[in-house]
C-alpha cells in the first residue's frame, strides 16, 4: 500500500481562517485513501506536533503533499516554523546526512547529502493574485511561474532531502475572487489531479 503524507501549511491568522487548505486535505482524505485505498496521515500546522514524529512522517511517505497558501510572496510562517524545526530534527535522523560535499572537494555536490532518495512530492499553492498576474507581459510576476519564482526556493529544499517532484497545482485568485463556483471547479480539478498523481507514485 502507498503511502501519503499530507502536510496542511493553511495557517489561521488574523483574517486568513484556512478554509480552501482544508478543502483541499479533505479531497486528499477522500481520494487518495477513500477511493485509491492508499495510507494517509495528516499534519495540521496550527496543531502542536512532534518533531520525531515528523521526521517519522517524512521518512514513512511515498509522498509527501505541502498545501501552502502564499502570504506576501512567501510560505506562512507558522509553516516555515515547521520547516524549520522538523528538517534540523532530521540532520542524520532520517531526512539528510549532510549538505553532500565533501573535505577534498567543497565546491562540489553541494545539496546530493539528502536520506529520502525514491520518494516523492508535490506542492499545492493557493493566491489572491490572479492567473493572468504570473502570465501576462507588463504584470507583477514579470511573466515567472510560480514554480520558479517564489516556490523556487521550497523545490529546492525537497531536491536537498533528495525528493523526487510531482506535478503540483496552483489555485489562483481565491481571496478576492473565490466564488462558489470557482471553489466547485478547483475541487473538481484537484480531484481529477489526484486520481493522475496516484499513477504516478
Amino acid at each position: 500500500m502507498k503511502k501519503v503524507f499530507v502536510i496542511n501549511g493553511g495557517q489561521v491568522f488574523t483574517h486568513s481562517k484556512g478554509q480552501f487548505n482544508a478543502t483541499l486535505v479533505e479531497l486528499d482524505i477522500e481520494t487518495l485513501r477513500d477511493k485509491h485505498n492508499l495510507e494517509v496521515r495528516v499534519t495540521d500546522i496550527n496543531e502542536e506536533y512532534d518533531l520525531q514524529t515528523e521526521v517519522d512522517n517524512f521518512v514513512w511517505a511515498d509522498l509527501i503533499i505541502y498545501h501552502v497558501p502564499v502570504w506576501w510572496f512567501g510560505l506562512p510562517h507558522g509553516l516555515k516554523e515547521y520547516l524549520d524545526k522538523v528538517l534540523t530534527h532530521g540532520h542524520r535522523n532520517g531526512l539528510y546526512y549532510s549538505d553532500g560535499r565533501k573535505n577534498e572537494s567543497p565546491n562540489l555536490n553541494y545539496g546530493r547529502g539528502g536520506s529520502l532518495l525514491g520518494r516523492k512530492y508535490m506542492i499545492t499553492s493557493s493566491w489572491n493574485a490572479p492567473k493572468t498576474a504570473f502570465t501576462l507581459k507588463g504584470e507583477f510576476f514579470n511573466q515567472t511561474s510560480v514554480d520558479e519564482g517564489v516556490l523556487f526556493g521550497l523545490h529546492r529544499m525537497n531536491s536537498f532531502l533528495s525528493l523526487e517532484t510531482v506535478e503540483g497545482m496552483h489555485f489562483y485568485d481565491i481571496e478576492k475572487n473565490g466564488t462558489e463556483e470557482k471553489i466547485a471547479l478547483y475541487k473538481q480539478q484537484y480531484k481529477d489531479h489526484l486520481d493522475r498523481v496516484v499513477e504516478s507514485i
